[in-house]
């Protein structure tokens, strides 16, 4: 018998003989999809409680969105079920309140009418204080020209309106900036609307084309009570006080309302501010979300500095590193506290929500995971349901690529759809 038949056969018998988890780790070893960049990839059974795959399972990444999951399972940890609103005082004809970090005010996407209604009610002078939060208006690591993309919103005590001034075919909300954009014909101007770092100033673009963009404001106290005093038709002073410790603590929407916008589209101005209504659930005199995140890493997540490190909320900084098994103990943990309906009813599901919409899927979706992205990053991590009925978590980080991010998504899709049929 020929022997290179021979030895075709004996290569197929070891194939067709080899378990899933073993030729998909040979191939994650092997194939160029994989090795022409740095790839890491980590699959778990939790009734077995086996790892099935583990592919530079140990080496950190940066994560990018998947940041976010830390975030969710933050609050998670400490916020009710509805999310504080305002902190309050009442002396005498005086009401003062200050922020508590809360993203929802008058939020174009998603607003909690709460604070508004409660201020509206109130027969004292209102007077705003800004004076629980004196960090910084970005987190560590964010990129220092990112301050006029959508993305970037500033961190604040008390956002409002999204912290970003929403352009829509020629209309402009708040209306206070109305006269803060100034049309320009240079054809050094770029497309669109920019506005200058330091200042509430825009400049757009006069090529005529329809805007639709959302653009971040410099926040300020005084700004904040001036939108505010705007909406309810009465002032709203600002004094520079401390939060004593007798406030009330208004509470307003649900928190689910929250974590499913920010896993659906990841918005990172509602990761961020979790960390700001931990801080404010704890009634201290100032708003430390630093702080908050480098508790709940140490003294409950307890993952060495060499596997994690978290510096913010949302992802945004190339700071951050995680390795897949720590992205696997940490959807293990989430899973453990929320009941599964709920939970994938708040996470993006393959091929038909929120950042995971574009992945074709056939059938009912089968991938409920957080994605993130940015130059030279794709991550997804979260839980796949194979063909068996089994749930496993995986968590799949490719960075240092070159290749649009595109092309790392279909890539992480076919892995999944291997993994759904395989296992």
């Amino acid at each position: 018998m020929n022997k290179l038949f021979i030895s075709t056969l004996f290569i197929a018998g070891l194939l067709i003989g080899c378990s899933p988890a073993r030729k998909l780790s040979r191939d994650l070893q092997t194939r160029p999809i994989y090795t022409d960049h740095f790839t890491g990839v980590a699959l778990y059974d939790p009734v077995r409680k086996k790892a099935l795959i583990q592919h530079n399972a140990d080496k950190p990444f940066t994560p990018a969105s998947n940041t976010k999951l830390f975030s969710f399972y933050a609050g998670l940890l400490v916020l009710p079920d509805s999310l504080p609103a305002l902190r309050y005082v009442s002396r005498n004809d005086s009401l003062i309140f200050w922020g508590v970090g809360n993203p929802l005010l008058l939020h174009p996407d998603l607003l909690d009418t709460t604070a508004l209604t409660f201020l509206r009610s109130r027969p004292e002078q209102l007077f705003f204080s800004a004076a629980n939060y004196d960090g910084p208006r970005f987190g560590p690591g964010w990129a220092w020209d990112d301050y006029n993309d959508d993305y970037s919103a500033e961190l604040a005590s008390l956002p409002i309106y999204g912290n970003v001034v929403r352009f829509r075919n020629g209309k402009k909300s708040p209306r206070r900036f109305v006269d803060s954009v100034r049309v320009s014909s240079d054809p050094k101007v770029p497309v669109g609307i920019h506005r200058s770092e330091f200042g509430n100033q825009f400049t757009q673009s006069a090529d005529g084309k329809p805007v639709r963009q959302d653009v971040p404001f410099r926040w300020s106290a005084d700004l904040a009570a001036q939108l505010l005093a705007d909406t309810l038709h009465q002032p709203v002073r600002v004094l520079n006080i401390p939060m004593t410790n007798n406030t009330r603590l208004l509470r307003g929407s649900p928190t689910d309302s929250l974590y499913k916008r920010m896993l659906y589209v990841s918005d990172n101005q509602f990761a961020e501010q979790i960390a700001f209504m931990i801080s404010a659930e704890r009634n201290k005199s100032q708003l430390e979300p630093n702080a908050e995140r480098s508790k709940i890493i140490d003294s409950v997540l307890h993952y060495p500095a060499t596997s994690a490190r978290w510096v913010d909320g949302s992802g945004l900084s190339r700071y951050n590193a995680f390795t897949p098994n720590v992205l696997i103990d940490l959807v293990s943990r989430i899973y453990a506290k929320v009941p599964q309906q709920r939970l994938f009813a708040l996470l993006p599901a393959a091929g038909q929500s929120g950042t995971l919409r574009s992945i074709a899927m056939n059938g009912k979706p089968y991938v409920f995971a957080k994605s993130g992205s940015m130059t030279g990053v794709y991550n997804l991590s979260g839980y796949v349901l194979t063909q068996r009925g089994k749930i496993l978590y995986f968590s799949i980080m490719h960075n240092n690529f070159t290749q649009p991010v595109s092309q790392m998504r279909q890539r992480t899709a076919e892995l999944l759809k291997e993994i759904h049929e395989r296992f």
